[in-house]
């Protein structure tokens, strides 16, 4: 009577085709997921290891925050003193191209996104070789392990373009942490505001006591609407500030929309070759409800078989495009996420099954009168 599951021993050849097809698919799925993932840290993980739960811009800087907004030393302070507020310290965020003056690398040009904090802040990294921000002195810079994987090392000298400021490497995150897909390195205010102004020498006294944000640390519940608007700065989450990175919204909204095709295109996939499966096994559903069977039953068998390929399918094409990621780590910026690829392949299961449903329905439809000989 488990004619839909008997037909997976007796049609191997043509399951065996469905079934690659979809495990083809999962295969893409895992992959897309993982690349989402990498270009997601590549874009944003420096801001996520932030230790903050807000960051306050100047309320003016609508988009591209980083870019555009200057706060000031009144600002910081002013919601210091604010009730619910358990940490508010200047931040700065800037790009910066500079080249090793001094190291093995001579000459060599590198890319930096520079975060400004105070040398005693709560923000500064605690590097895992060499020295602090505070240990460092003025100058210092602690860099993470994408620049040095570029052959920059503690000891070494970068000269910053247009302003000409010496950096010293003094310490190392061993963390691959970038922002906009390039690595970061950690100064002190005063020499991120050198970076930031491309002045040299004494800055001005104004320039001397802004940053590009406050970073907060807030307890839950707080409000942060009357300091908002006594400072004319805008609060945001720290998750919210992600789409401010450079590129980091056009990226995660292109793979979003490739994945959602794909999910489409799996869904219209299965559910035609199921269709034509059941077309073709018409009589054999006739017969089944002629001797008895109900509908109910021969659905539910049916539907077994739909999972059956699925989820067999889906875990061999996961397990596939788990190699193949492997591979990829290092080369490109991809990034193995548990929980993105356990939904992907949910997401292939699932829809591949709504797929599927629909086709199947048709089974309610086969009059068992077709298997004693009757005419249409």
């Amino acid at each position: 009577m488990f004619l839909a599951l008997r037909d997976l021993r007796f049609a191997r050849g043509r399951f065996a085709l469905m079934g690659a097809v979809v495990a083809l698919i999962a295969v893409l799925g895992v992959l897309l997921s993982g690349l989402a993932s990498g270009l997601a840290d590549a874009g944003i993980s420096g801001l996520r290891a932030l230790p903050v739960t807000h960051l306050a811009f100047d309320e003016k800087a609508t988009s591209e925050q980083f870019s555009r907004s200057t706060v000031d030393e009144e600002d910081w302070r002013t919601w210091a003193g604010a009730p619910g507020v358990e940490r508010a310290e200047p931040f700065g965020n800037t790009l910066a191209n500079a080249q090793v003056t001094q190291g093995a690398k001579k000459g060599e040009q590198v890319n930096l996104a520079v975060f400004g904090m105070a040398a005693d802040s709560s923000l500064a990294p605690a590097p895992t070789e060499g020295r602090s921000l505070k240990e460092g002195g003025a100058g210092g810079v602690v860099i993470t392990r994408e620049i040095a994987d570029l052959g920059v090392r503690i000891g070494d000298v970068l000269t910053a373009d247009r302003s000409e400021v010496r950096l010293k490497v003094v310490g190392l995150v061993d963390e691959t942490v970038s922002y906009g897909h390039i690595g970061v390195a950690y100064t002190d205010l005063d020499t991120w505001r050198h970076l930031h102004y491309g002045l040299p020498g004494n800055l001005p006294e104004a320039a001397s006591r802004e940053a590009t944000a406050v970073a907060l640390t807030l307890k839950p519940g707080a409000s942060a609407a009357a300091v908002e608007k006594a400072t004319g700065t805008r609060a945001e989450t720290r998750e919210a500030t992600f789409d401010a990175s450079p590129g980091y919204a056009a990226e995660s909204s292109t793979m979003a929309l490739i994945k959602g095709f794909l999910y489409a295109i799996s869904a219209l996939v299965v559910g035609a070759f199921f269709t034509v499966w059941t077309v073709q096994r018409k009589a054999e559903i006739a017969l089944l409800k002629a001797l008895g069977a109900p509908t109910g039953y021969i659905l539910r068998d049916a539907l077994a078989q739909v999972v059956a390929v699925l989820v067999g399918a889906t875990a061999a094409g996961t397990a596939v495009g788990l190699a193949l990621g492997s591979v990829m780590i290092g080369k490109a910026p991809f990034s193995l996420s548990a929980p993105a690829i356990a939904t992907s392949s949910g997401l292939l299961i699932a829809l591949g099954t709504v797929g599927a449903v629909v086709a199947v329905r048709r089974i309610t439809a086969v009059d068992p009168l077709t298997a004693l000989g009757a005419t249409r």
